[in-house]
């Protein structure tokens, strides 16, 4: 009897620490991907404080003037800039996304039709219903799209934290320094200006590759004819700071459009943004990436997929930059020291 109830005694012992393990685990989960989510954010508030303060070194180099003059009419030329361009391709940017809104699912019906005629037509028509009737195709969506407060609600944090980064970007550089043990403030601060310089070459070619891919896929889908040329260019340039999958999302309202054409220009779709890729690949990329840390081509995907699965939009948006980040502590902080005591 004595010996029962001992058994008993320990199996509810171990169930109820397997029970406190498991909640433990989700709750550490819970509160990584939480804190992750924050820290996208916090860094996109960065970027964006990087890229006014960016433009104030370039205004203070060619005008002459003080750095609080330069920064004040760098924020402001970005927003005249910004207003100036809604003031007056709005109107024309606004009509036409309704016009892909409106034209994409009888497109979508015409690619099933032609697809439908075909045998590897048919089994890709077959794969994808089936994957959209279970739900799979949602779940991924509202997956990417997932956020700590909503997107629209995230834009807002962004725009909040990059004002306040900006106003005064030492305040912060000073307070998080300071948490570093004295012993290691001096690597803390190199450290900091290494990220900084990383963040800074990273974001000036990607502004440089929106503007190369919009114009390029401007130009040549105007050769080619097709409707709604703006929208489509600037989707493929904003697009652009997602590698590897950006430009394929990008080719798919395309490519749907130019089939609404027909077949040929369809293909001719496909080879346009082949061709600028290849071109973007082979000569600006190459410049851009002599200016960064060394990324893995490999590291970089298996980034984009983890934060995306992890962080949603925020995560594959923000994952170049991030595995940049780690690239570079790990090079100053373990790298470099074992290279300095082999010698």
């Amino acid at each position: 009897m004595d010996h029962n109830s001992e058994n008993q005694k320990s199996f509810k012992n171990k169930f109820w620490i397997a029970t406190g393990i498991l909640l433990l685990a989700i709750l550490v989960t819970y509160l990584f991907t939480t804190l992750l989510n924050l820290f996208l954010l916090v860094l996109a508030g960065a970027l964006m404080a990087i890229y006014f303060h960016g433009c104030a070194d370039f205004l203070k180099r060619k005008l002459k003037m003080g750095s609080p003059y330069a920064l004040i009419l760098s924020v402001v030329l970005n927003v005249v800039v910004i207003g100036l361009f809604f003031w007056f391709v709005g109107d024309r940017l606004n009509s036409q996304l309704d016009e892909l809104s409106t034209k994409l699912p009888q497109t979508l019906e015409n690619a099933k039709s032609w697809l439908s005629e075909k045998p590897l037509g048919q089994k890709i028509l077959s794969y994808t219903t089936n994957s959209l009737d279970s739900g799979k195709a949602g779940s991924v969506i509202k997956t990417f799209f997932s956020s700590t407060f909503g997107i629209l609600s995230d834009f807002y944090i962004v725009i909040l934290l990059g004002m306040f980064f900006t106003a005064s970007p030492a305040i912060y550089r000073k307070g998080i320094i300071h948490l570093v043990p004295t012993k290691g403030k001096a690597t803390a601060e190199k450290l900091w200006d290494e990220i900084h310089h990383v963040l800074k070459n990273w974001l000036k070619g990607q502004i440089f590759g929106f503007f190369f891919i919009a114009i390029l896929t401007g130009l040549g889908l105007w050769l080619l004819g097709m409707p709604l040329v703006l929208t489509l260019a600037l989707v493929a340039g904003l697009l652009n700071f997602i590698p590897n999958f950006g430009p394929l999302i990008a080719l798919i309202p395309a490519a749907l459009l130019g089939l609404m054409q027909g077949p040929n220009t369809a293909l001719l779709v496909v080879g346009l943004f082949t061709l600028i890729q290849i071109i973007q690949s082979t000569l600006t990329q190459p410049l851009i990436q002599k200016k960064m840390v060394s990324v893995p081509p490999a590291l970089l995907v298996f980034g984009q997929v983890a934060m995306g699965v992890v962080a949603g939009f925020w995560g594959v948006l923000l994952a170049t930059p991030l595995v940049a980040i780690v690239m570079t502590v790990i090079n100053r902080l373990y790298v470099e020291k074992q290279g300095d005591q082999a010698e």
